[in-house]
């Protein structure tokens, strides 16, 4: 029942992705030699098999390795991560239990904490955590090993996840998954105040063309995947606003791309320009009171607040919710304090 689980990006596990802008001083070089000298571990071979299959662009165009660079040129790659042994290596990192059974375990997770082992992040994981507190989870996936995970959230995300002990939890979970049945409630801090304070999200997530790392959304549904995401304002904070979110489905990056898709990125979320400020004007006490605000909570401003779903053996409903955890928090009551006059 591969297409359950959707929420994992078989496309980014599997390869790496580099943006590159092209310096205004740098001479004409062809491009295989230029990238052999900014791309780490990055032999000709392999540059040049990147080209010959398209995954080499040059301003959003496929491009030749006999093409020279030019300055301000956008170089866009995707090279293939080299195979990897699959043993996941346990490790005892604590984890935030909030529930557990026969069937399976909610927990809280950190943020910070990358969800299963890829590329860059072999260890301190998870699921390298997951293997070493628990024995015998299921693990098949379209044999990938990723013991006991229905779902993931971003690593700098955090809050609440269930995770599957059973192989007839992990299926019936899945398939709750799949068909949407799952509720699951985020907190986001936006920049700026939603208008119309609630209201649906929709369109076709898919990787940006410009930089794929990131998502956006496409009105064609060959260039993405349909998601759905319903909000709600729950506090105005003058330049920034406390959003709960509703997933109908599970894409990657789904709420930071639908945020960001209406003019409201998270808060300090990086890759989808909300590190900066983005309503008020930049200067002065306002911008010292922002940056204090960004280390406050160096992190996008999100955090899976509540799960519920059908337990697989039981058919009870189950319903768990989570507190804000403090880097959040402070930033939150920070703002308050601002909008007060006493910041």
């Amino acid at each position: 029942m591969t297409e359950a689980v959707e929420e994992f990006s078989e496309e980014e596990e599997l390869y790496e992705h580099h943006r590159i802008v092209v310096d205004k001083g740098q001479s004409l070089l062809r491009i295989d030699r230029f990238l052999m000298d900014r791309l780490p571990n990055a032999t000709r071979t392999k540059i040049q098999a990147a080209i010959d299959v398209a995954s080499v662009h040059v301003n959003d165009k496929p491009t030749k390795a006999s093409y020279k660079i030019k300055p301000l040129d956008v170089i866009t790659v995707s090279l293939p991560h080299p195979p990897r042994d699959t043993d996941i290596q346990p490790e005892n990192i604590p984890l935030t239990i909030v529930f557990e059974d026969d069937e399976l375990l909610v927990l809280n997770k950190l943020a910070g904490m990358v969800v299963h082992p890829a590329h860059g992040n072999w260890d301190g994981t998870l699921v390298n955590a997951l293997v070493y507190h628990f024995q015998n989870l299921p693990t098949s996936r379209n044999g990938t090993i990723r013991p006991g995970l229905v779902h993931r959230i971003d690593k700098d995300t955090s809050g609440l996840m269930v995770i599957a002990k059973t192989e007839y939890a992990m299926t019936h979970l899945a398939r709750q998954f799949f068909e949407h049945t799952i509720e699951r409630t985020y907190n986001a801090l936006v920049w700026g105040i939603p208008n119309p304070s609630d209201g649906t999200i929709t369109g076709y997530i898919g990787r940006s063309v410009r930089d794929r790392k990131v998502q956006t959304i496409y009105d064609d549904e060959t260039k993405g995947k349909w998601a759905v995401t319903h909000y709600k304002t729950l506090e105005e904070l003058r330049y920034v606003a406390l959003v709960q979110c509703n997933l109908e489905t599970g894409r990657t990056h789904q709420i930071r791309a639908h945020m960001k898709h209406i003019g409201h990125p998270l808060f300090n979320d990086a890759m989808y320009g909300g590190d900066r400020i983005l309503r008020g004007n930049p200067v002065g006490s306002y911008k010292s009171f922002v940056d204090n605000a960004f280390k406050l909570l160096p992190r996008q401003a999100l955090h899976a607040k509540s799960l519920g779903f059908t337990h697989p053996r039981t058919q009870q409903w189950l319903q768990f919710d989570s507190d804000l955890p403090d880097d959040f928090q402070s930033a939150l009551d920070k703002w308050r304090k601002l909008l007060a006059g006493n910041n």
